[in-house]
């Protein structure tokens, strides 16, 4: 073996290692440390600290890619806000998803006022490069005067009934958020909730609308994509 094919295989080892830590963190409701247990019982020594930096540098990353693979967001969006206890202060955590239930961004704010609604929607016209066709949102007046402003074209359907979608998605953020014993500060939250959005729905196909055999083979084609944008296809060092 020549010396540039030595330097392949020990890099390809590294970029597996790096991926699957980024995944049992992002898809469990696991700490560092945890990670670095599970990683032991494998045989791979690392440090939960250099899992941290793995994940803060490299989540984003894949979330994005992710994302990119994703086919076009439906034209039929539910927003919907959720309060967050960061450092004992409440925060409000803004969310959108298209009606297959797919994350298309969120963003985490002091307020849920009319200013917080009419950037949430920019950032998603911006984000999406897309127009809904149907807005459906709870009863906040800021929803109303925001959507008046920013797309007056687009239908708005405002009913608390209408919207389980979005409120169902915080589910998984709030079991998340009691396994971390909330989070630190909002920058914090933010930067772990977008890459959280994108890495943690893309293994959560709806289950219970699938039979078994289904279920396996949708898996198999989303580990395949995950293989592809973190670049690990073909390797295999960790079986």
């Amino acid at each position: 073996m020549v010396r540039g094919e030595r330097v392949a295989v020990v890099q390809g080892y590294l970029v597996e290692v790096i991926s699957h830590c980024v995944w049992l963190y992002f898809r469990f409701p696991l700490s560092f440390r945890e990670v670095e247990e599970l990683m032991l019982e494998r045989g791979v020594i690392v440090s939960y600290e250099t899992i941290r930096r793995w994940c803060v540098k490299f989540g984003q990353q894949y979330a994005n890619a992710l994302r990119r693979c994703q086919p076009r967001p439906g034209d039929k969006w539910h927003l919907d806000e959720v309060f967050v206890t960061i450092n004992r202060e409440r925060k409000y955590l803004w969310r959108v998803v298209d009606q297959d239930g797919m994350v298309r961004d969120i963003l985490v704010r002091n307020r849920r006022d009319k200013t917080v609604a009419r950037r949430f929607f920019r950032r998603l016209l911006k984000r999406t490069r897309t127009v809904p066709r149907v807005v459906v949102t709870d009863k906040l007046r800021s929803y109303g005067a925001a959507h008046r402003e920013v797309m007056p074209s687009v239908e708005h359907r405002s009913h608390k009934g209408l919207n389980n979608r979005a409120e169902n998605s915080h589910q998984p953020t709030r079991q998340r958020e009691r396994a971390m014993k909330g989070f630190r500060s909002a920058g914090g939250a933010q930067r772990f909730l977008s890459a959280f959005s994108g890495i943690s729905p893309h293994f959560r196909p709806r289950r219970h609308l699938m039979a078994a055999p289904d279920y396996r083979a949708e898996m198999t084609i989303r580990f395949a994509i995950w293989q592809q944008v973190t670049g690990t296809a073909g390797l295999s060092t960790l079986d």
